[in-house]
């Protein structure tokens, strides 16, 4: 019998308003996606320097991984090699590319040069939690629940990790949206089974 894992939270931001669990927290309609997640940033008062050199792409996944693991989760109840980060998109890097590629007009910038791979972003959340368990980011055209129950399931199962922070993270311009959740082999009150159709239903509430 196949093993049962549960996503215990879960975090949407996008188009002006931020969800935890399902329910809307936050909500600031029509700012420019840096100004609308600077509102997030200070809205939650969290205080981390490194914040404000990011890209967006780095800025909207790693406010969501704080908003996901704010008040539910206990990182002292895994060693860092047992949480790991999956997450995808469909525009990789390109919003900071394009902003890089002006800059070489002129002077190439190395602030921006160095957010111009996608899975910069798990780099960010990983070092602001000493995260080592397993990561990797991939790109699809639309998200792909069933791509990520299968690869997160068989690390869990396979106890390569107990817990994982997996999902979707984009943007491109003006357009944004990052839907993740906390993934889990232990079962909690509010929790739902990890399963391709638990994902995607979050997925479209948002």
């Amino acid at each position: 019998m196949p093993e049962e894992n549960y996503i215990t939270a879960s975090c949407t931001i996008t188009d002006g308003m931020v969800c935890k669990n399902n329910v809307k927290i936050l909500e600031n309609n029509g700012a420019e996606p840096a100004v609308f997640l600077l509102s997030v940033y200070r809205y939650f008062q969290l205080n981390y320097p490194k914040y404000y050199k990011m890209d967006n792409l780095s800025k909207l996944g790693w406010l969501a991984s704080e908003i996901l693991l704010m008040d539910n989760f206990s990182k002292e109840s895994y060693k860092p090699e047992e949480i790991g980060v999956v997450l995808m998109n469909s525009n990789s890097s390109l919003d900071n590319d394009l902003k890089y590629f002006e800059t070489t007009k002129v002077m190439a910038s190395p602030s921006l040069f160095v957010y111009t791979l996608p899975n910069i972003v798990i780099g960010e959340i990983c070092i602001r939690n000493n995260f080592k368990g397993e990561q990797a980011f991939f790109l699809t055209e639309h998200f792909d629940a069933g791509f990520v129950e299968h690869y997160v399931s068989n690390l869990l199962n396979g106890n390569l990790v107990r817990a994982c922070v997996c999902g979707w993270a984009d943007v491109l311009e003006q357009e944004y949206k990052t839907v993740l959740y906390l993934v889990e082999k232990k079962k909690e009150k509010q929790s739902v089974l990890f399963s391709a159709e638990s994902m995607a239903h979050i997925f479209g509430e948002s």
